[in-house]
């Protein structure tokens, strides 16, 4: 019986080895991959318009058709004993002792095993199944964002919308510079040292991450919340970009494809200072350097270019608290 439990481990390790052989991940803050993923609801209560429908639903939904072919054909029947009963004559098990027959029906178990959990794999490949993506937050947590001006009497939806696809763009040219200090200003702090490390792996391993033909097709806030003295906006920016890795030293391909383009879903989650009144409290902040003298354009925390002191204030703006992959679609 143990020895039957340690094939399951190993056909599950197995499961996991040849369902994810390329989930390598990329783009900024590599949250794209090789293998498409995101199941996602349309009905979000925004309206998306034509465009985005038209990209997005027919295709993404033909993948998803029911796994009707499938099928079940009965039960499987198992004869683990190795020996015994029905069909086998007493002679034929006689030449076998308890030990090696034993070692035999564990062997055979696992090599059953293994070769339906291949059959099971490449059937799903072949079904076009996606993994998951991350889960869109719960639109009854949010309230509307048409009352976020009772808050903000100076709020402008277009404006955060468009400047929110700007920054976009800046990031991903600055995630293949192996250099988002010129972003900063646009995280939290958390959130940008957790991107900084992951940019100190690529320069480390010198890799370079390309990510080109950068579009925002579309960006949509889905509504807000409070907490902890904070307003959130929840945004969500449907984006196409052609994403791939090479090796610096020898330009190989490690991730990634120079053709196919990727259409990606991300949620953002924005952050600010409660009370903070568009056009009078917000925006990045600028001063002088308290070490060296140099102006600096700051919204939390920033790092001076020119003498490496970090330089903390209170933050005025919105910034990018988290960044969800919601799903991958690739062309």
């Amino acid at each position: 019986m143990k020895k039957q439990v340690l094939c399951l481990m190993l056909a599950l390790v197995l499961t996991v080895c040849i369902t994810f052989p390329g989930m390598s991940r990329a783009d900024f803050g590599d949250f794209s991959g090789d293998t498409d993923f995101g199941s996602i609801d349309w009905d979000t209560g925004t309206d998306w318009g034509s465009d985005w429908g038209s990209d997005w639903d027919s295709d993404w939904d033909s993948d998803w058709e029911d796994d009707s072919d499938w099928g079940y054909g009965g039960p499987i029947i198992f004869n683990t004993g190795g020996h015994g009963g029905g069909g086998y004559s007493s002679g034929y098990v006689s030449g076998y002792d308890d030990d090696r027959g034993s070692s035999f029906s564990d062997s055979f178990f696992l090599m059953v095993v293994v070769i339906l959990i291949v059959l099971f794999v490449m059937r799903r490949m072949k079904a076009g199944n996606k993994p998951a993506g991350a889960q869109m937050t719960d639109l009854n947590t949010l309230k509307p964002m048409a009352s976020y001006r009772e808050l903000d009497e100076g709020f402008d939806e277009a404006s955060l919308r468009e400047k929110l696809a700007n920054v976009y763009v800046k990031m991903q040219n600055a995630w293949q510079d192996k250099d988002i200090t010129p972003v900063q200003p646009y995280f939290t702090d958390a959130l940008y040292q957790q991107m900084e490390r992951q940019v100190e792996a690529y320069r480390r391993n010198r890799r370079t991450n390309y990510v080109e033909k950068i579009a925002v097709l579309d960006v949509v806030l889905r509504g807000y919340y409070q907490q902890n003295g904070e307003d959130h906006i929840v945004a969500l920016l449907k984006t196409r970009i052609v994403d791939y890795t090479l090796d610096d030293a020898t330009g190989k391909l490690l991730s990634g494809d120079q053709r196919k383009e990727k259409f990606m879903l991300y949620e953002w989650d924005l952050a600010r200072e409660s009370g903070v009144i568009t056009g009078k409290t917000d925006g990045a902040t600028v001063l002088n350097c308290p070490r060296c003298g140099a102006p600096i354009s700051i919204n939390a925390t920033a790092k001076c270019p020119y003498c490496d002191s970090v330089i903390t204030v209170e933050q005025k703006d919105w910034a990018i608290n988290s960044i969800k992959a919601v799903g991958q679609q690739t062309r």
